[in-house]
């Protein structure tokens, strides 16, 4: 299982090399040039269509704009806008922010190219139930062309399909419910199989009402759960009011020019804060990924670039609303460099293993420690030159351990270095990961605010998540075995939630693997079927814009 592990691993090296990720931030400057800026078009006739001013009652579809866009957001505002961003920022530095901003405002124009692709090429045989996405729009654009052309197509439709099953069950499905099982278990003692048991009934009790239910709970649930996290997030930035304008200094500063190591921070080039801040922008509003479409294809309108333009508000409240709130509230309360939690006064030495494997010493812990049994811990040493921190510094990382009944000790896992590595000091971190570190943020404001605020956010963007992949695999299922498929597929899809939960999964590494698997290839077949599509797309937007202009649109 290893090997196979890491032959899946070595394939998404591949999927999700950076020349592919400039290949999609190129794909949204494109559109973004080509298009005359469509995001303004997307803040101010977008915004004006969610409000219903531009309603077709008579027009095929199942949904209104704003339900469609509530089922696009529900599957992209989840767990990365909570945990992602904690990581890009604690790798990549504040400089991070920055370029997710860029990346976020460039994937406006890419996600209104792409939707409004999937709405021209979408399947309205059955009007009340449209099925639209890149496996149609591969599939239709194909059979324009003929003979061998319309026969690859429907193969890359299917390959198409085929990965997104992939991702729907594991990075969907299963990773949400795991981590709101694990989440709910640490605070709470909740046991995993019981919140694998209620996702599974709540999620299919939506589900099994279709698109159109999927639409009213999204509708509802999306507003709720962003207005509670942004309240939330607001609450603690006006605490920290003083500090706001400092920190957008710190983030322009940061995107330019190497940030130093302080305080639990390493230290990150420019190089990687912009790494970081692409690889969030566009992991977390699925820019590029073709997702969104077969959401927004259910939408009941005849004019396929309208949606167009109201999809290209996803990557705005996704990543430069709710994405920036998670940042903000990191930065201003100084976690992403916090203090040491303890300084030994006689810091372990490190030992040579074998090769370039060196163990640091367990070192014990005084007792008065705040440290519990089983927190995540590192302390820094110094080694190899890294370009990414732009110093020599190296985290070593471990965890609290009870030795002898009383004697708790920091246990580290061995590292590599291509010359002896030595302890800057003996001082030890708590290592907050993810979606941790945010909830760290959260309570540091407002004691028990982080506990409460993230797990309630991490059950509500689960829940979101799990119904709009659901549905996108059921798209998929439609495409490869026809509607029949439907009724197993959904239950497969429910049980798959349990079995997360009961201890089949002990961590989400392999979890990971696969959705990487699944979400790369989605972005490889997606992008370059976008890329030579791109002037019918651009074509009909620009058509559009001229009718919008001359007034030929009816505002209800």
């Amino acid at each position: 299982m290893d090997q196979f592990n890491a032959f899946i691993a070595s394939i998404n090296g591949l999927l999700w090399h950076n020349y592919v990720l400039f290949t999609v931030l190129g794909a949204g400057l494109l559109f973004t040039l080509w298009s005359g800026f469509s995001q303004y078009r997307s803040l101010t006739h977008g915004v004006a269509v969610l409000g219903g001013r531009y309603k077709q009652p008579d027009a095929p579809g199942a949904l209104s704009h704003f339900q469609a866009l509530s089922a696009a957001l529900s599957a992209t505002v989840g767990l990365g806008n909570i945990g992602g961003v904690a990581i890009a920022i604690a790798l990549g530095g504040p400089g991070a922010v920055f370029w997710m901003w860029v990346v976020g405002f460039l994937g406006m124009a890419l996600k209104m190219a792409e939707v409004t692709l999937a709405m021209i090429y979408r399947n309205t045989d059955d009007p009340h139930n449209p099925h639209g996405g890149a496996m149609w729009v591969i599939k239709k654009a194909a059979e324009e062309r003929g003979g061998m052309i319309a026969s690859a197509g429907k193969f890359l439709g299917g390959l198409f399909c085929v990965t997104v099953l992939v991702f729907a069950f594991t990075g969907g499905n299963m990773f949400q419910a795991w981590n709101a099982g694990d989440i709910s278990r640490e605070y709470f003692g909740v046991p995993n199989i019981a919140t694998g048991i209620i996702l599974a009934v709540v999620v299919g009790a939506v589900i099994l009402g279709g698109i159109t239910r999927i639409g009213k709970v999204a509708g509802t649930l999306v507003p709720a759960m962003c207005g509670l996290y942004l309240l939330a997030g607001i609450y603690v930035l006006i605490l920290h009011a003083g500090e706001i304008p400092a920190t957008f200094g710190l983030i322009f500063e940061s995107a330019f020019s190497p940030t130093e190591a302080t305080g639990a921070f390493l230290g990150g080039s420019m190089g990687y804060a912009f790494l970081w801040g692409m690889k969030r922008a566009l992991f977390s509003s699925e820019a590029g990924l073709g997702s969104a479409p077969m959401a927004h294809a259910a939408v009941q309108t005849r004019e396929p670039e309208r949606e167009g333009v109201v999809a290209g508000l996803e990557p705005f409240i996704d990543t430069l609303v709710v994405c920036t709130t998670t940042a903000l509230v990191i930065l201003v309360t100084g976690v992403w460099n916090r203090p040491a939690e303890l300084e030994l006064q006689q810091p372990p030495a490190f030992e040579h293993v074998a090769g370039q494997e060196y163990q640091l010493q367990a070192a014990a812990l005084p007792p008065t420690t705040k440290l519990v049994v089983g927190t995540p811990v590192f302390m820094i040493a110094q080694g190899v030159d890294n370009a990414d921190t732009n110093n020599n510094l190296i985290q070593v990382t471990g965890k609290v351990e009870e030795l002898t009944e009383g004697l708790l000790a920091a246990v580290f896992e061995p590292i590599n270095s291509a010359v002896e590595p030595t302890l800057q000091d003996g001082k030890i971190w708590a290592n907050y990961v993810g979606a941790t570190l945010t909830a760290k943020a959260f309570d540091s404001a407002e004691q028990g605010l982080g506990e409460w605020l993230i797990t309630l956010a991490v059950w509500l963007f689960a829940i979101s998540t799990m119904i709009s992949w659901s549905y996108y695999g059921e798209q998929a299922m439609v495409y490869l075995f026809g509607s029949g498929s439907v009724t197993t597929y959904r239950v497969l899809y429910c049980l798959s939630a349990v079995l997360a939960c009961t201890g089949f999964i002990t961590s989400t590494a392999e979890l990971g693997n696969f959705s990487d698997l699944g979400a790369g290839m989605m972005l490889v077949v997606n992008i370059p079927i976008t890329l030579l599509l791109g002037h019918k797309a651009m074509g009909a937007y620009k058509r559009y814009n001229q009718r919008l202009k001359a007034g030929e649109f009816e505002q209800s």
